[in-house]
């Protein structure tokens, strides 16, 4: 079996080389991104392997499907790069739903501790043998309410952070988790009752700049916001202006809008060509981090472990339970109704 991996990192490869010699798996590694004009790539690969940043659109998919290509296998949660209403009939898509919460979880803790405590500033300083504390005043977490956007297993992990921190928790989400033991609440009154929002949820129609200018009056003065799942819940220009207008206390950020072209590469030396980012990164209570939150030993094992049974058990025949169904609109769950391929 002969698989495309596109956007290749140093960190990818040590986990799908063993389980690409375990499971008979030849991954062929690129470290350009999937694209219209790279697509060639994949000429002699019964699939292709793509992460978050490659583009999986109509133009991408008609030519894997000439090339023979029918299964994509995502290395991640989210699919909303990859077009499943074109792809379907044609190509087979599956992604890795459960890599490891914790180490997103963790991670969104990690940003919000070094932001209200001032940790990566007293870091900065004491490099420079520099002992003062002014300036580096923070906030307890205990009894402030942190409102959870999406109560998937990653939401959850974070929920059970939080209520160890002595937070109150409060959530939305369009289907609630049953037996949860959260508070659900309308996006309004999470918007106008949490001191820390945090966003779990996947990229949709829906959720498409869930934080935006029509939103910001409605956030609590000095609230902040911490993102690690899609870039594009939140408008980058409306964060940034509601940083300047002093309604957003700080913001967290593993994920950007505009992304693409710039996170996992090293732009260090040169001339920063997207001026929200460079103004965002400017602001001393903004923290961004370059899409890292799932980067643990333990999830890029787990990673490569379920993309490659995703792949052996597709091209043996069987009904893999990570398949993104299009067929009947519920892209994830109807697997748990019928226990066949999406076509």
């Amino acid at each position: 079996m002969k698989i495309a991996f596109f956007d290749a990192k140093e960190y990818d490869r040590p986990a799908f080389e063993r389980v690409g010699r375990e499971k008979g798996i030849e991954f062929r590694f690129f470290e350009t991104r999937l694209t219209a004009d790279t697509v060639s790539l994949a000429a002699g690969c019964e699939g292709v392997c793509v992460f978050v940043n490659d583009s999986v659109d109509a133009a991408v998919i008609d030519s894997l499907y000439s090339l023979g290509v029918r299964a994509i296998a995502l290395r991640c949660a989210g699919y909303n790069n990859v077009d499943l209403g074109h792809a379907f009939g044609k190509i087979h898509v599956f992604h890795v739903p459960a890599y490891s919460p914790y180490a997103v979880a963790e991670h969104a803790m990690a940003l919000l501790l070094t932001s209200i405590r001032r940790i990566h500033k007293a870091y900065i300083r004491t490099k420079d043998f520099n002992f003062s504390l002014n300036g580096l005043t923070g906030f307890d977490l205990h009894g402030k309410t942190v409102g959870i956007v999406g109560t998937g297993r990653i939401g959850r992990v974070f929920a059970d952070i939080c209520r160890g921190f002595g937070m109150t928790v409060i959530a939305y989400d369009k289907f609630p988790a049953a037996d949860s033991g959260i508070e659900y609440v309308s996006t309004d009154e999470l918007f106008s009752r949490s001191d820390i929002i945090s966003l779990h949820c996947p990229l949709t129609a829906e959720t498409h700049h869930l934080i935006g200018y029509d939103t910001l009056d409605k956030l609590k003065t000095g609230v902040v916001i911490i993102n690690t799942s899609r870039g594009a819940l939140i408008d980058a220009e409306a964060l940034l202006d509601g940083i300047k207008r002093r309604k957003i206390g700080a913001a967290c950020l593993d994920v950007y809008e505009e992304e693409s072209d710039v996170f996992f590469h090293d732009f260090s030396g040169h001339i920063m060509s997207d001026d929200v980012l460079a103004r965002l990164i400017s602001m001393p209570n903004v923290i961004v981090t370059s899409h890292q939150a799932f980067l643990t030993e333990e999830a890029l094992e787990n990673i490569a472990e379920t993309t490659a049974e995703n792949l052996v058990g597709f091209f043996n025949g069987e009904a893999p339970s990570n398949e993104l169904c299009y067929r009947c609109g519920r892209v994830e769950t109807c697997k748990k109704e019928r226990r066949e391929r999406c076509f």
